[in-house]
């Protein structure tokens, strides 16, 4: 089985263009199957062995260990792709984990920050200031409160970009400068699948770019030849940040303006797409912006806003 896990693996670095993540996520998941299937000193066996009954135990097994619906579904998820990707290969006859059914999910709403809200944290950005480094002994500023500080400029134009474009984080620290028309203000993204779209960003986000431009530069400068010029965002060693560090950023900000909310990255794709629905965008345009392959994934996002709208009628007329 281990050679058919790596055999798919490298189809979807190699043909799907799966990110990083989604690589090390499915690795995880198979590499929990087949621990489970053979137990250490054993070994695993062939994929053409292995029947729906096999997969469902597994599931029980996960359901024994307390693991949450959503994980236990993930998991299922992976050894349907696998199992989908040996089919095609002619290792299996059948794909066994379609027998099996998902676990029921609850259904739940993305939560989403009204317009209002996401304008007023943003907005905020512009007045945020990094507490001023100490000295040491010998009266010299200390270097990492002088590089937070460079970087703001940085890190404002991130989540400016993030909120003006709808892009997943991944899109965002992958984008290089050849992606970027500044005149048109228009961004080349690679999404899922290796498929190509355009996307335009706003004034705002083009203010915040252009503060960050020098700042870039004179990373680049202190990097030498150790930087990455084709990169458009850069940490302090003037090297592609990473979807982590901007988590660690955005988590920074909400800190730093006092303000108790449990955002990530992803939820300023969500506002993206529920302000631009809540004002009367097209939802097949939405689903373009958004990269998404199927219409039902970006209908998500009008489940949301019919929600606040239901909250606004309840409050406000007459006889709700």
């Amino acid at each position: 089985m281990k050679p058919a896990v790596e055999k798919f693996l490298e189809y979807l670095r190699a043909v799907r263009n799966a990110s990083p993540n989604t690589l090390r996520s499915y690795r995880a998941d198979l590499e929990q199957f087949m621990g489970y299937v053979a137990p250490p000193g054993t070994e695993p066996p062939g994929v053409s062995s292995i029947d729906h009954r096999l997969i469902r135990e597994y599931l029980g097994h996960l359901h024994d260990q307390k693991l949450q619906k959503s994980s236990m579904a993930r998991k299922l998820a992976a050894l349907r792709s696998f199992f989908k990707f040996c089919a095609r290969e002619g290792l299996v006859r059948d794909n066994p984990a379609r027998l099996v059914a998902t676990p029921k999910l609850p259904k739940r709403l993305p939560t989403v920050l009204s317009a209002e809200e996401m304008n007023a944290f943003l907005d905020q950005l512009g007045s945020v200031k990094e507490a001023a480094p100490a000295r040491d002994k010998r009266g010299t500023r200390k270097t990492a409160g002088e590089k937070a500080q460079v970087l703001l400029e940085r890190d404002r134009a991130i989540l400016e970009m993030l909120y003006a474009s709808g892009l997943r984080v991944s899109e965002l620290t992958g984008l290089n400068l050849a992606d970027i028309d500044r005149r048109e203000q228009m961004l080349r993204v690679l999404g899922k699948g290796n498929k190509e779209r355009i996307i335009p960003y706003g004034s705002k986000a083009e203010q915040a770019l252009e503060r960050y431009w020098p700042v870039r530069a004179e990373l680049l400068r202190k990097a030498g030849n150790r930087g990455e010029p084709q990169a458009v965002f850069l940490n302090h060693g003037a090297r592609r940040i990473n979807p982590r560090m901007v988590n660690r950023i955005l988590k920074k900000y909400i800190r730093l303006v006092n303000i108790n909310w449990d955002l990530h990255p992803h939820s300023l794709r969500h506002a993206f797409a529920t302000h631009l629905l809540a004002d009367g965008a097209d939802l097949r345009a939405i689903q373009e912006l958004l990269g998404h392959s199927s219409l039902s994934t970006t209908q998500r996002y009008t489940h949301s806003s019919i929600r606040q709208l239901m909250e606004v009628y309840d409050k406000a007329h007459p006889r709700a």
